[in-house]
């Protein structure tokens, strides 16, 4: 039986359709360095379980919220001790292309327009 559509992260990145440089990862979340970056240093962290959006978090992914928090905070200190300043964001919306909780963390010159 095959698992229906989910979006971009599920059907390509998490199941390494797409050809991608892994950042850090484990057995619930996954980052990995964006493949049309905004930033020099520009990642994108997420659960692996398909979630839509922080809005529609649940209170039994606490757990898991907690540990993508956690692991953007790794992320985040690792760009603050090599650039001295980073942003960490999520979108909803119509700001949210992919419609997968994700989020986005980077540093240094701005490489292109948002």
């Amino acid at each position: 039986m095959t698992e229906p559509l989910c979006d971009f992260y599920c059907e390509k990145i998490l199941k390494g359709r797409e050809p991608i440089r892994v950042y850090i990862e484990n057995e619930r979340v996954f980052a990995f360095h964006h493949t049309n970056p905004l930033w020099e240093q520009h990642v994108v962290l997420l659960p692996r379980k398909h979630i839509e959006s922080l809005l529609t978090l649940e209170e039994a992914d606490n757990d898991l919220l907690l540990e993508l928090i956690a692991m953007a905070k790794r992320i985040a200190a690792d760009f603050m001790a090599s650039h001295g300043a980073c942003r960490v964001y999520t979108n909803l919306g119509a700001y949210q292309s992919a419609k997968h909780l994700h989020w986005h963390i980077g540093c240094g010159e701005q490489l292109r327009p948002y």
